[in-house]
């Protein structure tokens, strides 16, 4: 059965922690140099890979006792909300390597590895494991992630750096700590409460 409000929380937690991330830079250093619609589907493409295997990491969890699953996933958001408050600004100096054409194959598989790699154990995909564990309904997980980070990457394509100017990424990644506080509270109170 498909949830509209898990599907809602997993898009907002994940978009929120995704935005500040590496993946709005580089989709936003494709994007400008080559066309927008290729660089998207590359994008696009690695990201339905990621939360693939994340929802399947975190199905894997709900075999395990409800009460566990639930300290680990409470831990690993308190670590998550840790990284994403304590970790130190830190600017892209590498030079994206893309293809020296423009055709569809080579700007979409360029975004694709850039992005699959990058994004390879990713806070995110962590995230979205702990997410379907938490609740159990593994396709509203996959849709709200997979949204949230398509958005994400069409953002960096499109408008990071005019989205950058109006909201301060501080203040970005202070709201999905927040979040991530708020679900890891939730967690630890039912593995306690049982």
């Amino acid at each position: 059965m498909f949830s509209f409000t898990v599907m809602a929380i997993v898009f907002g937690v994940v978009f929120l922690a995704e935005l500040p991330d590496k993946t709005a830079l580089a989709s936003l250093m494709l994007g400008t140099r080559y066309r927008a619609s290729y660089v998207f589907a590359g994008v696009a493409a690695a990201f339905a890979v990621h939360v693939a295997l994340a929802i399947a990491a975190g199905s894997l969890l709900t075999l395990l006792p409800h009460r566990l699953v639930q300290g680990v996933v409470g831990v690993l958001f308190l670590a998550g909300a840790a990284v994403l408050l304590f970790k130190k600004d830190e600017e892209e100096d590498e030079e994206i390597k893309a293809p020296a054409d423009q055709s569809f194959w080579r700007v979409a598989g360029a975004g694709f590895t850039l992005i699959l790699v990058a994004e390879f154990g990713d806070l995110t995909q962590i995230m979205t494991a702990n997410l379907a564990a938490r609740y159990d309904d593994p396709f509203s997980v996959g849709i709200g992630a997979v949204l949230a980070l398509w958005a994400v990457g069409a953002l960096g394509i499109l408008g990071g750096r005019t989205l950058m100017k109006y909201v301060p990424l501080k203040l970005i990644t202070k709201i999905a700590a927040l979040v991530m506080i708020a679900l890891a509270g939730f967690s630890l109170y039912e593995a306690i409460a049982g």
